[in-house]
């Protein structure tokens, strides 16, 4: 029983951790971590200094919901709050196919961030020395306005250079097909895939766009631009079966007008030249003539009255949006965090220093649990 204590005891010491020991061996090593910290700062600032600096806008807004399910999304929305669903994930949407959750999947797909490649952007010259201002596409922007670290643009054109040699230089397409991009076309929608950041609160259904731009005033610009493009593609949307409804009914007034004209012309035109004459066959040509004209005449309004019908449908049918948060030039940049990312290096320098050190004094090992 005593061996057993003993033999305890004799493990207990072996695997117990001297914090002391340690310190001292840090200690005692202190020169290491004044030559690597001193060092990593500078090479953290070097690296930290070379990234851009870039800018965030975030416009905020409400799309209407209908009347005719305000219970029902009242309902979801008190499920919601609790965590619990209950079926009406639209939230007052009916059997519209798209519904508020499913607006940062259009905001997403392809088609719609190719709309914004031909979006103008203006950037501002420096009035004190003279610069004009440049006007371009967002998509030129894209491609030949965008600042990258000295390391990013030196392996992008060693790259370059070496592909060069190997491939024959293609001219680009200047038309954009959504259904087959250009490899510098996709790698824009790529590029935009960050930029432009779409989420929706399955609570509220209020939309947040979020923008992020190396130029604050395109920044403003392009949250704006987003917005207003995502409210009209909503609407178009919303609106179609009523619009095709109200393009139907103009075509059937158009015609029906012209029908009930040339009926009233040719009765018109008829008693004109047959006034004096009072015979059986002419009094029964008038008769029909003139139920003709009312006949068309009768279709004619019930056409217009249809017809103003549609034109308040698409009314009633356009979705109202309220913005929350509109789109404003960002005055403080967003980042990079160059602070917080020395910081980091600091930390992650220090760590490994601490692990060499230990290694090499063979204090790692109780850390570890290792024998």
């Amino acid at each position: 029983m005593e061996e057993n204590i003993k033999n305890t005891e004799l493990l207990e010491d072996e695997s117990s951790i001297d914090f002391g020991k340690i310190f001292n061996d840090l200690k005692k090593h202190k020169r290491l971590f004044y030559k690597v910290l001193p060092i990593t700062f500078v090479v953290a600032a070097i690296l930290t200094l070379s990234l851009p600096n870039y800018y965030q806008c975030t416009v905020m807004l409400s799309p209407e919901i209908s009347s005719n399910s305000s219970g029902r999304s009242s309902l979801a929305s008190l499920a919601s709050s609790f965590g619990v669903n209950i079926g009406l994930s639209n939230a007052g949407f009916g059997t519209e196919a798209l519904f508020p959750t499913l607006y940062p999947d259009l905001v997403n797909s392809t088609d719609f961030k190719t709309t914004l490649f031909d979006v103008p952007v203006t950037i501002e010259g420096d009035k004190e020395e003279g610069e004009p201002d440049r006007t371009m596409t967002y998509y030129d922007y894209l491609n030949e306005e965008q600042k990258v670290p000295w390391w990013s643009a030196a392996i992008g054109g060693t790259m370059k250079a070496i592909i060069g040699l190997f491939v024959e230089k293609k001219e680009e397409k200047k038309t954009i097909d959504p259904f087959r991009l250009t490899k510098k076309q996709a790698d824009v929608v790529k590029v935009l895939d960050k930029k432009v950041v779409c989420d929706v609160d399955k609570k509220t259904m209020v939309i947040t766009i979020d923008v992020t731009d190396q130029n604050p005033v395109i920044c403003a610009t392009m949250a704006d631009t987003v917005m207003n493009r995502l409210q009209k593609f909503i609407t178009d949307y919303r609106t179609s079966k009523a619009r095709v409804d109200l393009d139907y009914n103009r075509k059937i007034y158009r015609e029906t007008k012209e029908r009930y004209e040339k009926a009233r012309q040719k009765y018109a035109e008829f008693m004109d030249s047959n006034n004096d004459i009072i015979l059986q066959t002419v009094r029964q040509k008038q008769t029909d003539l003139e139920n003709e004209m009312q006949l068309q005449y009768n279709a004619f309004t019930q056409v217009a009255a249809q017809m103003l019908a549609a034109e308040a449908k698409v009314q009633m049918e356009t979705p109202a949006f309220t913005t929350l948060q509109s789109a404003t030039v960002p005055v403080k940049k967003a980042g990079p965090g160059r602070a917080k990312i020395c910081l980091i290096f600091l930390f992650l320098a220090f760590l490994g220093t601490s692990v060499y050190i230990l290694n090499k004094e063979d204090d790692l090992k109780p850390l570890l649990g290792l024998s």
